[in-house]
């Protein structure tokens, strides 16, 4: 018996990264996951066929976390081929950075809706399903930069900020209900998106970090299981950093 036999995961923005790493983790343990991403490419099919391996219910969902009726209605459709919903994790989310005088609208507009917009959507239409269960758990995966900020991310940061805020009033709103809500944010996490760094960089960031390492996609999926399962049942609107000591 795994820590989340018998539950149902949906994790959005899975079908690679930091998300798949999530979802298999959640499998290994015993939970039956569906994911989202914008479109089920080989990638995606991919996902779902390292994830069923482990013998659970496994489906990927194309569709845009940022459209509020897609995700009503992928929702739906995750009731009804799953049967419930007991884990939500809202990791959907994209880069576009730039500092404030050079940004423009449209790449505020794109990060704050996929980012955070599209938590908002996927709490909508979970927590009623949830709330019938009489219980879940749901993540939202911030950042280090959403509690400390960073130049040349306003976009992102707010976004991520945003994460952390929604969580904690999610918290307080449905506590009641049974139902828990946490934020996670990652530091530097060693991703495709960190491996374009130069040498450099990646040094550079390594000597801020009391570890002197990079985190693994895994690092991540251990403290959202951890999140998931009934052995933080007493945890709510937290926010867990893992950053290997960057930020105390």
């Amino acid at each position: 018996m795994g820590l989340l036999t018998g539950k149902t995961a949906l994790v959005t923005g899975a079908a690679r990264g930091i998300g798949k790493a999530i979802a298999l983790k959640f499998a290994a343990e015993g939970a039956n996951v569906a994911f989202t991403d914008l479109v089920i490419d080989e990638n995606g099919q991919a996902t779902e066929a390292e994830i069923a391996a482990f013998g659970v219910k496994a489906k990927g969902y194309a569709s845009n976390a940022a459209d509020f009726a897609q995700t009503e209605e992928v929702v739906k459709q995750v009731k009804e081929d799953f049967g419930s919903i007991d884990i939500l994790v809202n990791n959907a989310g994209i880069t576009k950075d730039g500092l404030m005088l050079r940004m423009t609208e449209a790449q505020w507009d794109a990060v704050i809706a996929v980012n955070l917009k599209s938590a908002f959507n996927f709490i909508h239409a979970c927590t009623p399903i949830m709330m019938r269960q009489k219980g879940g758990s749901i993540i939202n995966m911030a950042s280090v930069v959403g509690v400390h900020g960073n130049a040349g991310q306003c976009n992102y940061s707010a976004s991520k900020a945003g994460m952390i805020a929604l969580a904690k009033s999610i918290a307080q709103e449905m506590g009641a209900k049974g139902i828990r809500a946490n934020a996670i944010a990652p530091g530097f996490i060693e991703t495709a998106m960190t491996a374009a760094l130069s040498d450099d960089v990646r040094a550079e960031w390594c000597k801020k970090i009391p570890l002197r390492r990079g985190g693994t996609p895994e690092d991540v999926a251990n403290v959202a299981l951890f999140l998931a399962s009934d052995l933080s049942s007493y945890v709510s609107g937290q926010v867990i950093q893992i950053d290997g000591g960057m930020n105390m």
